[in-house]
C-alpha cells in the first residue's frame, strides 16, 4: 500500500498561494488505490474543510510535522510527501518518507503520474 500526502499552499491548486499540482492528480491517486490526504501547516479542521468544498474524501489530514503518526496509522510500504519547502522534505524524511518537490513531479503523459 502507497500513502501520498500532499502539502496544501504553494502545492495544491487550492493552496494559498496556489501551487502546481491539480486536483486531478489527486483524484488519479484516489482511483488508483493509493491512501491519500493532507499534511500541512493549516490547522485539521481547515484541511478538512478544503477537501470537503472540493469534493474529495481524504483518508487523513495531518500537521507536517505529524507525518510518523500518519504513517503508523496505515500499513504502508512507500509513503511519499509532495511539498513546496524544504521543511516539507524535512518533515518528509523525519517520518521515512520520500519527498518530491511539487513543481517536481514525474510525468508519464498528460494526467498519468507516475508514482
Amino acid at each position: 500500500m502507497i500513502l501520498i500526502s500532499f502539502d496544501i499552499d504553494g502545492t495544491l491548486e487550492m493552496g494559498d498561494p496556489p501551487g502546481p499540482i491539480p486536483l486531478a492528480l489527486v483524484r488519479l491517486a484516489k482511483e488508483r488505490g493509493y491512501v491519500i490526504g493532507s499534511a500541512s501547516d493549516r490547522t485539521l479542521l481547515d484541511q478538512q474543510r478544503l477537501w470537503d468544498s472540493n469534493e474529495i474524501t481524504v483518508d487523513f489530514v495531518s500537521n507536517k510535522h505529524r507525518l510518523n503518526e500518519v504513517r503508523a496509522r496505515f500499513p504502508i510500504s512507500r509513503g511519499i510527501h509532495i511539498g513546496d519547502a524544504i521543511m516539507d522534505e524535512i518533515s518528509a524524511h523525519q517520518a521515512g518518507f520520500d519527498f518530491w518537490y511539487a513543481d517536481a513531479i514525474p510525468e508519464a503523459g498528460a494526467h498519468n503520474w507516475v508514482f
